[in-house]
């Protein structure tokens, strides 16, 4: 739904209720097909994640985050796919107390992750609040977050792979579809290619008998969510805190975004402060009790420029029917049969893009790989990154593990990269990033979430 008015809108009340609700299922629809692939990927790891938890924090947190930030920011917070790399190394953890788990028994140490990674970004509000954003930036360039990023992409590609080699003319068809939708869509279309991408071929696998609806049929109609109470392990806390390093600075870069499309100035009113508190706690809430991580979401930034209704109330909107929509097991048995191939077609898109989203992150801050100091960081996050991975599988052991006063931990090789990264930008000479100088129109991460 497009407004024709040349003025944006920016009290959706005087377009009346009918076409408010309307405004706020754009929106819905706009962030739901990220925001339940991610429990489905995740469910493909080995470990539970219930869709039904995940869209009513989703909306929950959509609706906390508008609270923490005066009712002020057009903005929806969806489930984030940064941390799609640590729930697949939780999953993969086989040393110390994680020695013969079930994927179930696993989840509540992955979630325990999030709420810790949730809460560094109060840590770093609370620097940003004190010293200010450019001396914080400082520490996290995009010659340590660009690699991160990419390696995420990497790291998750063979899962991709196996997925879709389930039946691959459905997989190719999923990844036509967003291809298509996303290249040469107009409208709402282009901005809802993953919807797409697993509605088109999920019709498909309905007429050639591919689904299994016996979940479905099994399902109550209305039900309260699986919740999942997080527990806590110095591993599982390393595997996902580097994670929010990432995350934090698509977290700016969406803010950024933000402003720009409705014209107001969100990191200076409310303040990036606020917003990373918002969006930090948010997380922190949903991971304690059974949720992914959130993050806010450019989808919904792009329904925004669409319509030109700038109004934070029809995005709340959209929370409350994600909040709806999580009390039905039947509706989340019929997303949970989405079969296996689909899903590798929409992952085979989005992994790649997770990584492609790290260089443009490295591209469009002109990241200067002449200067051997930029060049050496970047070689040892991607060395790391990489290398720890394969030699982790080798030994059994997905990282680097050891052993402190009898506990065993073990770090993915993406924390072993990011501490590596932003240890050595802090230890060698020759910063030459300052946060905010080269402000481009563009941003990583306009392509749905990682």
């Amino acid at each position: 739904m497009k407004m024709n008015n040349n003025q944006p809108i920016r009290d959706a009340r005087q377009l009346g209720l009918p076409k408010m609700l309307i405004l706020g299922l754009q929106h819905m629809f706009a962030m739901f097909g990220a925001t339940v692939l991610v429990p489905i990927l995740v469910q493909g790891y080995g470990l539970p994640l219930s869709i039904q938890t995940t869209l009513l924090f989703a909306g929950l947190g959509t609706l906390f985050f508008h609270l923490c930030t005066k009712w002020k920011i057009p903005a929806f917070l969806g489930s984030s796919f940064a941390y799609l790399g640590g729930f697949s190394a939780v999953a993969e953890l086989d040393s110390g107390i994680y020695a013969g788990m079930s994927g179930e028994e696993k989840l509540p140490y992955a979630l325990g992750g999030i709420v810790v990674a949730g809460l560094l970004y109060l840590g770093l509000a609370g620097l940003i609040k004190a010293v200010g954003v450019h001396k914080v930036m400082r520490f996290l360039p995009p010659v340590v977050t660009g690699p991160i990023i990419i390696l995420i992409g990497l790291s998750l590609a063979p899962s991709a792979i196996n997925n879709a080699s389930t039946c691959w003319w459905l997989a190719l068809l999923s990844i036509a579809a967003i291809v298509v939708a996303n290249i040469w869509g107009k409208g709402m279309v282009k901005i809802i290619p993953i919807l797409l991408g697993v509605l088109i071929p999920y019709a498909v696998a309905l007429v050639t008998n591919q689904v299994d609806f016996s979940g479905v049929a099994a399902a109550d109609a209305v039900g309260i969510q699986p919740f999942v109470l997080a527990k806590f392990d110095l591993t599982s806390v390393l595997v996902m805190a580097p994670i929010a390093i990432a995350a934090m600075m698509e977290h700016i870069g969406d803010m950024s975004a933000i402003s720009a499309t409705v014209e107001e100035n969100f990191i200076e009113d409310p303040g990036l402060h606020r917003t990373l508190i918002g969006d930090g706690i948010a997380t922190s809430i949903a991971g304690l009790f059974g949720g992914p991580a959130n993050t806010t979401y450019g989808e919904n930034t792009g329904v925004l420029e669409l319509s030109q209704v700038f109004d934070p109330k029809v995005v709340r909107l959209a929370a409350v029917y994600a909040v709806v929509l999580s009390f039905s097991p039947k509706f989340a048995a019929v997303i949970n049969s989405i079969p296996t191939a689909i899903i590798g077609g929409v992952s085979f898109i989005l992994y790649g893009m997770i990584s492609a989203i790290g260089v443009r992150n490295v591209v469009e801050n002109r990241v200067d790989f002449t200067n051997s100091r930029n060049l050496i960081i970047a070689a040892v996050i991607m060395v790391c990154g990489l290398g720890f991975k394969i030699w982790g599988f080798n030994n059994e052991y997905s990282g680097l593990t050891f052993t402190v006063g009898g506990t065993s931990i073990t770090l993915t090789s993406l924390a072993v990269a990011a501490i590596a990264g932003i240890a050595l930008n802090a230890i060698l000479p020759g910063k030459d990033y300052t946060f905010g100088s080269d402000v481009t129109k563009g941003r990583s991460g306009d392509f749905g979430r990682y």
